[in-house]
Formats: C-alpha cells, structure tokens, sequence
C-alpha cells in the first residue's frame, strides 16, 4: 500500500558534491532535497568558490559545509570522515562534477591531448567511483547515488567533444555501480538533464545554439529548468524508487529521443 512516507525524505542525510552557484543543477538537486524533508551536506570546490556557494548551502539549511577538490588528496575522504563522526550514516549522495582543461574540451576530440582526457576523466568519472566506495560503507539501510550526464554520451552532439567520451564513461561507471553494489541496496543512477544554462556549460564553445536546437527538437518545445532535474533526482532517492537502479534517467523534455 502507498502512503505519504513513499514521497518523504524525512530523517534521510544527504551529500551534495557540485554546486558553484545558484544557477546549478546541484543547487536545484539540494532545494529538492530539502523540501522533501531531507538534511544536506553541502561542499564547495575552494575559498575562490565559497562565497558564491554559502549562500546556497544557507537557503537549503545545509548542517555541513565542507570544502572538496576531488584533485587535492585527501579532500573528498575528509568529507566522508566528517560524515561519518557528524552523522554516523547516509542515504543520499549526488556527483554534479564535471572539468575538461579549455584548450582539450574545444578542439576536436581526436587532437585532444592525454593529460586533458585523463584529467576530464578523473574529475568527471572516476571521482564518481571515489564517491561510491567512500559512501558504501556509510549507506548502512542502503541508500542512492546520483550522477549528473548528458546526451552527448551516446550521440554525436557538436560542440560536446570530448566530454562526449568522459560522460560515457561515467555512465558505464553508473551501471557497474549499481550492480556492484545492489546486494547492499545502494542504488545509482545518472540523469541526463538537455542543455542548461550553468557555470560548467559555458565552457562549451557554441553553447547557445545547442540550447536552442534542443529547445526546438523536444517533444515538449522547452529546456529543463534546475527545479526540474532536482524534482526527479529527489523523487529517485524517496521509496517511489525502490525498484529502479542502473538507469540513465533523461530530464530533456523528450530532446534524447528526436536523435
């Protein structure tokens, strides 16, 4: 029988690694989050960043506000351990990280260099594996994992380059997961929002126009907003969800299936 508890959040604890300002899909993911009832850890990349974080993290009462550079040793396991002595669990944990160095992620792919793909892969990817290991042992009722993508994963999607690859491998990442770790009843998923106006797209040369190409190839004429992609990440986190793991969950208004 469904009951109210099947869309709360309430009582769960969750992480959220990505947000840079208010226009991020992360911040939409934590204000979802929250109003579903759930208390947040938030993090910010760096002190350059963290003024443009606070108050995020203040709007959604965040009980934990804690810097993380995936690349500075150390940094993502200190947020764990302060997990781990703050609240002794977690339920939720949502990666919304992605860099590729200017010059790799504009050129074409096939001039990219080995340096800018395996440092796009590493904060983009593999972080996401950091993420999981760090949050297994945490998720002691089981829990969820989040990964942001983009369709670019698996279609040829100009101006995407070479972070057309990196998200394909994360995604892979996102499945291994979810088998892996399905025996604890730790879930993952990556959702796919269409393109969105955020700090980390514009770094995408031509950004505009691949808005506005999906704009007007989606069945329903429009872009996501934030609030939309944190409506459905939240709602895979709550028991409406229970029986769904490995997924790329696409929040695009329809754009992934037009090709």
């Amino acid at each position: 029988m469904i009951d109210q508890d099947y869309f709360s959040l309430a009582g769960k604890k969750g992480l959220i690694l990505g947000i840079a300002n208010e226009h991020s899909i992360a911040y939409g993911c934590a204000r979802a989050f929250k109003t579903l009832g759930a208390d947040l850890a938030v993090t910010y990349l760096n002190e350059k960043a963290k003024p443009f974080v606070e108050p995020c993290a203040l709007a959604v009462e965040a009980g934990l506000f804690l810097p993380c550079d995936v690349t500075q040793e150390g940094q993502l396991e200190g947020v764990f351990e302060t997990i781990r002595e703050r609240w002794g669990r977690l339920d939720f944990a949502v990666h919304s990280i992605a860099f590729a160095p200017r010059d790799d992620l504009q050129g074409r792919l096939v001039d990219s260099s080995s340096h800018g793909f395996g440092v796009a892969v590493d904060v983009s990817a593999h972080s996401f594996l950091r993420m999981s290991r760090l949050a297994e042992p945490l998720m002691t009722d089981g829990g969820s994992l989040f990964a942001m993508t983009f369709y670019g994963s698996e279609r040829v999607v100009k101006t995407y380059n070479l972070m057309g690859p990196v998200k394909a491998a994360l995604e892979s990442a996102v499945r291994y997961t979810a088998d892996e770790l399905g025996p604890k009843n730790i879930r993952a998923f990556a959702v796919s929002p269409g393109p969105l106006a955020t700090r980390a797209a514009s770094g995408l040369k031509d950004f505009d126009d691949l808005m506005d190409e999906a704009r007007t190839k989606s069945p329903l004429g429009r872009l996501a907003t934030i609030d939309d992609v944190g409506a459905v990440t939240a709602m895979l986190a709550t028991r409406t969800g229970v029986m769904l793991t490995g997924q790329t969950i696409y929040v695009d208004g329809g754009y992934h299936i037009k090709g």
